[in-house]
């Protein structure tokens, strides 16, 4: 029988563990604080900074926000990101992005503090994780996914992992990931050739190409762990991911669902980001 690997179950989990982290700071007199930098009016970015304060005020950390116009130059941006570099009761700093195109993401993730720098921004933070530590602050979504595997006790040691997708925001830190945990990584991606053969050899599969329901029960095995990082719409408007989950999860040994998968995780990633970036201050 397939288990679903359920990430609003691991939130859950991760939530208790960051409110009761966040009540030991407070008994320092330490009150954890995210700096949120938000552009324009854009109802995505509203949407999600409203969850972002709903879960914080779940957990006991404070949200700072801080609005700029969606035509804000480049000198203004500036000056304001240094004002909450340098601001002690902010630990942690999330910039929404995409930015308008009026501002440099390439000059402004190298001005990002690093040790505020929660969603793994700045350059210094990646290569860390290239260089096998994992001591800095971790991409959300690659972090989501290693929760998810940890909570539900999946034995990394040996695996064969493929990993579809190569971007710097999924594919290439979280095969690192899984490398820090003796996985065997492949990482797939539109050139590789006998794609559908390179999967099925996999234990575990990654879905992170973002393109709706392109995993299907060819390229999976009796017995693989599937984890579904895409977020797409189908044909009917119906959100779904990399992974076509009714052919799938008939195989799979365990799936995450879209929704309530990975995504699910993600903002609690953010959180506990925080809090670290708390505990280094104190």
């Amino acid at each position: 029988m397939t288990t679903i690997l359920s990430g609003k179950e691991v939130a859950s989990e991760m939530r208790r563990i960051t409110k009761a982290e966040s009540l030991k700071l407070k008994e320092k007199g330490i009150v954890p604080t995210i700096g949120i930098i938000r552009v324009g009016s854009r109802q995505d970015d509203i949407a999600y900074e409203r969850g972002i304060i709903k879960n914080c005020d779940a957990v006991g950390i404070e949200a700072k926000i801080v609005e700029l116009p969606e035509d804000v130059n480049m000198d203004d941006f500036s000056d304001k990101l240094h004002q909450i570099n340098e601001d002690d009761h902010v630990h942690g700093i999330l910039i929404f992005r995409p930015l308008p195109k009026q501002l440099d993401e390439e000059r402004i993730k190298y001005m990002i503090n690093p040790q505020k720098d929660i969603d793994c921004m700045n350059p210094q933070n990646m290569v860390k994780i290239f260089e096998g530590s994992l001591e800095g602050f971790l991409p959300c979504t690659p972090s989501a996914v290693m929760e998810i595997l940890k909570y539900y006790k999946v034995n990394l040691n040996g695996i064969n992992a493929a990993v579809l997708g190569r971007s710097m925001v999924v594919g290439k830190p979280l095969s690192m990931m899984l490398l820090n945990e003796n996985a065997t990584v492949t990482i797939c991606h539109s050139r590789t050739k006998n794609l559908e053969e390179t999967v099925l050899n996999a234990d575990l599969v990654v879905a992170a190409i973002g393109k709706a329901k392109f995993v299907n029960k060819d390229f999976i095995k009796s017995g693989t762990i599937v984890i579904d990082v895409g977020i797409n719409l189908d044909e009917n408007g119906k959100m779904c991911g990399d992974v076509d989950y009714d052919e799938v999860s008939e195989l799979a040994d365990m799936i995450t669902p879209v929704p309530g998968g990975v995504g699910s995780v993600t903002t609690s990633i953010l959180l506990k980001n925080v809090i670290k970036a708390a505990n280094n201050k104190s």
